[in-house]
């Protein structure tokens, strides 16, 4: 698709909504920037809009509140901002005129010449990913590291000078897959698929259908690498349009990447090729060896030398905000797992912790249910201490799994439960942040929640 003289629409004035209107703007389109906030900064965005390169603010038009219905009419194209559904009204009349409607990232794609290893998954997908960029950037001159990851897809292309063959390296949610068309992965992998974004796209059937679309536009030339270990991943092998390489931390595989007497290899052919020791991992838990499978995967169908790769396995801390350890206070430790924002990631955080500890959970309701992180407690949690929308929710399916009224307490906020875990806990406990809840009404995402808690630790 051609933006140059075209009229096209950017629907959201957040970070990925500049970065897309100033994308578009360096391709030649006229811009028109919308935002359903009839309250919103327009100078802000102004502001932002002006960082992005000479004329782009000044040749944006702006537009807040009510969405002007002709203006449809005037359209060649419409690009959502990730946190704009794609059943709403207004979105559902631009398919209805024939509008072409893109996301963010086949915008990027659209406007960027070389190589996408693309990630996606319930959980796991950050590690994955900023994993394969480290050891991306070990192997090749030019690599961005991009998309849900916190750096814009958009602003990647943007920056780059020319139609150079930078590889990309891009972390998808399921938000962005839903406005992909062209998109072509050279490499995709899917971690896994468990229950969440209900609130967004109602089913599992419909959530598990966007996950898979990362792979819509393979051949067999191409890579999708998939857990083993998850059943819908297992079936969705069987008609994926990519080669598949499967991956598990349970069993050996004739065919794939797994562990093996606590070391990672590939087996391929009739040959075992060693990866890395475990021990030798900074990373610890079989999910985050999970993770350092799929970038491995990725990495050696990109053609990375072994060692280069080993050397990045051995040095890799870890992604931020995931079971990160903040300090040790009066002989308790308090770990941030800020990132396990929906119950399959927090259960990850608690099977982590091998001490008693106090649960700190609760935030944005997503429509998800909590049992069964609940029953993974397995007597670890001393306290379990719930704060946001989804504290009564979540009480409520802790006392039906029997867990004792003086367990479960209820707080306003994230400062009120760093007091009370402060004051409750006894050396050799652990306070764990791990809320299995987005963030948002009291957070602008799980990074801020992340950064307060560590504050309110420290202070």
């Amino acid at each position: 698709m051609e933006f140059k003289g075209k009229k096209a629409l950017v629907f959201g004035a957040g970070i990925s909504g500049i970065g897309a209107a100033a994308l578009l703007h360096k391709e030649g389109a006229r811009v028109i920037l919308y935002d359903g906030n009839a309250s919103l900064d327009r100078e802000a965005v102004r502001t932002a809009l002006k960082k992005k390169g000479e004329g782009v603010s000044e040749n944006t038009e702006i537009i807040a509140g009510d969405y002007p219905e002709a203006l449809t009419a005037t359209l060649d194209v419409a690009v959502l901002s990730p946190g704009i559904p794609t059943d709403i009204p207004v979105v559902r009349a631009f398919y209805k005129a024939g509008l072409p409607v893109i996301g963010e990232i086949e915008l990027a794609y659209l406007c960027s010449p070389g190589a996408v290893y693309a990630i996606t998954g319930t959980n796991g997908k950050t590690t994955s990913t900023t994993l394969l960029g480290e050891i991306m950037k070990a192997a090749f001159p030019k690599v961005d590291v991009v998309g849900n990851i916190g750096n814009p897809y958009t602003e990647a292309v943007l920056a780059r000078t020319g139609k150079d063959e930078t590889i990309t390296v891009a972390e998808i949610s399921s938000f962005q897959l839903e406005t992909t068309d062209t998109f072509h992965a050279r490499a995709a992998a899917i971690t896994n698929i468990t229950e969440d974004h209900l609130n967004r796209h109602h089913t599992m059937e419909e959530y598990i259908r966007v996950k898979e679309r990362i792979c819509e536009n393979q051949t067999k030339e191409d890579l999708c690498v998939l857990n083993y270990e998850d059943p819908v991943l297992r079936e969705f092998a069987d008609h994926c349009p990519g080669r598949v390489c499967f991956f598990s931390s349970l069993r050996s595989l004739p065919e794939g990447i797994c562990l093996e007497d606590g070391d990672i290899v590939i087996n391929h052919a009739g040959e075992k090729r060693k990866v890395i020791a475990t021990k030798d991992l900074q990373i610890l838990g079989l999910h985050n060896y999970e993770n350092v499978m799929t970038a491995v995967a990725m990495a050696d169908f990109a053609g990375v030398d072994m060692e280069v790769i080993r050397k990045v396995l051995a040095a890799f801390p870890g992604v931020e905000h995931r079971i990160s350890f903040v300090a040790e206070i009066d002989g308790v430790r308090y770990y941030n797992d800020s990132k396990g924002t929906n119950p399959d990631a927090a259960i990850k955080g608690i099977q982590a912790m091998n001490r008693p500890t106090l649960l700190i959970g609760g935030g944005y309701d997503k429509e998800s249910s909590y049992e069964e992180w609940i029953n993974c407690f397995d007597g670890k949690v001393k306290y379990f201490v719930l704060i946001g929308q989804t504290k009564e929710k979540i009480a409520d399916a802790a006392r039906r799994c029997g867990m004792a009224e003086e367990k479960i307490i209820l707080l306003d906020n994230l400062e009120e439960a760093v007091a009370f875990c402060k004051k409750n806990a006894v050396s050799g406990d652990a306070v764990l942040l791990s809320p299995a809840c987005a963030s948002w009404g009291q957070f602008k995402n799980y990074e801020e929640r992340g950064e307060y808690f560590k504050r309110y630790v420290l202070e």
